[in-house]
């Protein structure tokens, strides 16, 4: 005789924090491939009020969301205060968080360890990034932008386009 044993589904949510100003070619394999480790991630972005951003939030989520349409399980969302209380808000425990060099990790390293000092069901997982946008930043896309420097390859081509009409708009001022 054979027994059933029943299981409650549980559905895992990733959150993956940054200000994404503006969002790279880095992030969405970022996105793409933690999308494949829970069943929703949510993209949030996250304000520092110390930070002076080209982007408003709402351009940053719209430029997102477009270069993200592509993934079915992700959700673009807003975040202020602590993390560890967005993440509980949002019924997770996961942070995921991209890395693409050694200096990465050890910044990284000191919020997990802080997010569990807060929180021990909160977990961390690191995703190292693509080798080939390892160097890739938003600071340098910004700065290659205002420049006229070649975005090809680093950015969504609808953030190439936002960042161009964003600098050409700022020259004309």
């Amino acid at each position: 005789m054979s027994r059933i044993v029943e299981r409650a589904y549980t559905v895992r949510i990733g959150v993956c924090p940054g200000s994404f100003d503006p969002v790279t070619n880095g992030h969405v394999d970022i996105f793409e491939r933690a999308s494949k480790l829970v069943d929703k991630l949510i993209v949030v972005i996250a304000e520092n009020p110390n930070k002076k951003y080209l982007f408003t939030l709402e351009e940053r989520a719209e430029l997102i969301r477009q270069s993200v349409s592509h993934i079915p399980n992700v959700e673009v969302d807003f975040g202020s205060g602590l993390l560890n209380d967005y993440v509980k808000s949002r019924d997770s425990h996961i942070i995921i968080r991209g890395l693409r060099a050694l200096s990465d990790f050890e910044y990284e390293f000191q919020r997990a360890l802080f997010s569990k000092y807060l929180d021990d069901d909160i977990e961390t997982v690191f995703i190292m990034t693509n080798n080939k946008y390892a160097f890739v930043s938003s600071t340098g896309i910004r700065e290659l932008a205002k420049f006229g420097g070649k975005l090809e390859g680093l950015v969504p081509t609808v953030v190439k386009e936002a960042l161009e009409n964003k600098f050409n708009t700022l020259q004309k001022k």
